[in-house]
């Protein structure tokens, strides 16, 4: 695998991503920890990610220079760069150099990352850096120059230490996934072997070891991508010793519980219906902060299975959807990405969990879910369902939870997904959901004055959740919606547009 050290880049997770397109697995780590702790045996290269700290600043992130000495094929990108410069003799800058956007450099040496072309050619590239290079460091060569940064890429002269200015993940470095595939290929040594087929083989192997017979697994379903393509793979692993349950909250989307039973049924999967209405209700009357909502949805879901389990002899493992994402956003680290929620699947589970955990996706992002659903002739209805959050319309009810105010926005949510399917943009955005906030407005409704709530809309774009942009819906899309909702939908006289892309904002509310 090629390990990507998190220095605190809003790009690392597209680091990582950009690496599997190449077939070749990935993991993010944060830069704090030490390299006796990770079996480098399994390493192929090193990624240093960029960051928004200064490398000579007292707060600067935790590095071990161990990593400096473990002999792997290494590439640092901006901030890795200027932490390869300062711990191998070089100097850094900061001032008039900084260069933040577009930019273009130009090819000092056709070798290592740029061995794709000649020496004097130009690059369109995404600069991002207050500090620079000034002096290359013992044993380094300029390999590309750039007007606001005379060393915006070096290489060891005989190491295989490689290292960018600019990013080259992010799709305004045009030519940066060669680059990236160089590094991978040529340099590290990888071979693209990390396909869909071979992650099902190994995973259904891992399993089945994992729970021999007699073992019981039983899976929490939720209808979405990640559970139902999780619950298929390990039933390739399991057979019938996977129980699945499909828990009705009370906080599903308008008519969701039947639809999602009649599409699992369907899969040939053994799924029973959990109806926990009320006891999901009962424990969220009066809680208004979101963590502490998804806490309590994450220890109510565990306690449901827990007393079905007791039915079933045997269980000893409970399976999950998590992803990549979760798992990072739920980590907090100094320097690295920092804790932005806790997720249900990561945060919200007890401290002393009854069933061992069985988690294919931990280290997947979702999209290569979807191609593991594909590679498992699974309906597209399924694997083109957009992302739903695991609390459910919890986090989408900002302020206190009543039945009352999840009627409505199932009410208004349906309208807006009907309306973006009969548009035919529903495949096309990665989420689009209505979120009932806490604020009340003055209204006019025929000849009388209204004092209702409000319905704020979210669409957006994105490849994996980690980043994403606001939708740009036509419209008369938005003027229909926005009509039906306050004509239908009883207590709600004001609808506004969430136009906010993550960063800054996350996609969900809470």
């Amino acid at each position: 695998m090629i390990l990507i050290l998190d220095f605190g880049s809003q790009y690392t997770q597209l680091i990582a991503r950009r690496v599997r397109e190449f077939n070749v697995y990935s993991e993010v780590r944060p830069c704090t920890i030490d390299p006796s702790t990770v079996d480098l045996s399994k390493v192929k290269g090193l990624i240093l990610s960029g960051g928004p700290a200064s490398v000579t600043d007292s707060d600067a992130p935790a590095f071990n220079t161990a990593w400096l000495n473990t002999n792997l094929p290494t590439l640092g990108i901006c901030y890795g760069m200027q932490l390869l410069a300062h711990h191998g003799g070089g100097a850094l800058g900061r001032g008039a150099a900084r260069e933040y956007g577009p930019s273009t450099v130009t090819v000092e040496a056709s070798a290592g990352l740029f061995e794709n072309w000649k020496k004097g050619e130009r690059l369109a590239v995404w600069m991002s850096h207050g500090d620079h290079v000034e002096k290359l460091p013992t044993g380094f060569a300029c390999s590309a120059s750039s007007s606001g940064a005379p060393i915006a890429a070096i290489y060891h002269t005989s190491k295989p230490i490689h290292a960018l200015q600019f990013h080259p993940e992010v799709v305004h470095t045009p030519e940066g996934k060669t680059l990236l595939k160089n590094f991978v290929y040529n340099i590290a040594k990888c071979a693209p072997d990390w396909t869909p087929g071979n992650f099902i083989e190994q995973s259904v192997k891992r399993i089945a070891e994992q729970v021999p017979a007699p073992a019981q697994a039983i899976c929490a379903l939720s209808g979405g991508v990640d559970s139902t393509v999780a619950a298929v793979l390990v039933s390739k692993a399991l057979g019938e010793r996977l129980h699945c349950f499909f828990v009705d909250t009370g906080l599903m989307r308008k008519s969701e519980a039947a639809s999602v039973m009649a599409r699992l049924k369907e899969l040939e999967l053994n799924v029973t219906l959990v109806d926990a209405r009320e006891r999901f209700l009962g424990e969220l009357r009066g809680v208004t902060d979101p963590e502490q909502k998804r806490k309590i949805i994450g220890r109510v879901f565990i306690e449901v299975f827990e007393e079905h389990a007791k039915s079933l002899e045997g269980v000893t493992h409970l399976v999950q959807g998590t992803l990549y994402p979760d798992v990072i956003e739920s980590v907090s680290v100094r320097g690295p990405s920092a804790t932005i929620k806790t997720h249900h699947n990561v945060g919200g589970l007890p401290e002393r969990l009854k069933f061992s955990l069985i988690e294919p996706f931990r280290e997947l992002f979702k999209d290569e879910v979807r191609v593991l659903g594909r590679e498992l002739d699974m309906p597209t209805e399924i694997l083109q369902r957009q992302p739903f959050p695991g609390p459910g319309l919890a986090v989408r009810i900002l302020g206190e939870i009543t039945p009352e105010r999840v009627k409505t926005l199932q009410e208004a949510d349906h309208i807006f997904l009907e309306e973006i399917r009969a548009e035919g943009l529903y495949v096309g955005l990665w989420q689009a959901f209505a979120v009932l906030l806490p604020v009340r407005s003055v209204g006019v409704m025929g000849d009388g004055r209204t004092y209702d709530e409000t319905i704020a809309l979210r669409a957006v774009t994105s490849e994996d959740g980690m980043t994403a942009d606001w939708a740009f819906l036509p419209e008369p899309l938005l003027r229909r919606v926005s009509n039906r909702i306050v004509n239908e939908v009883k207590g709600v006289n004001r609808v506004v547009m969430d136009i906010s892309s993550k960063p800054p904002a996350t996609i969900e509310w809470e």
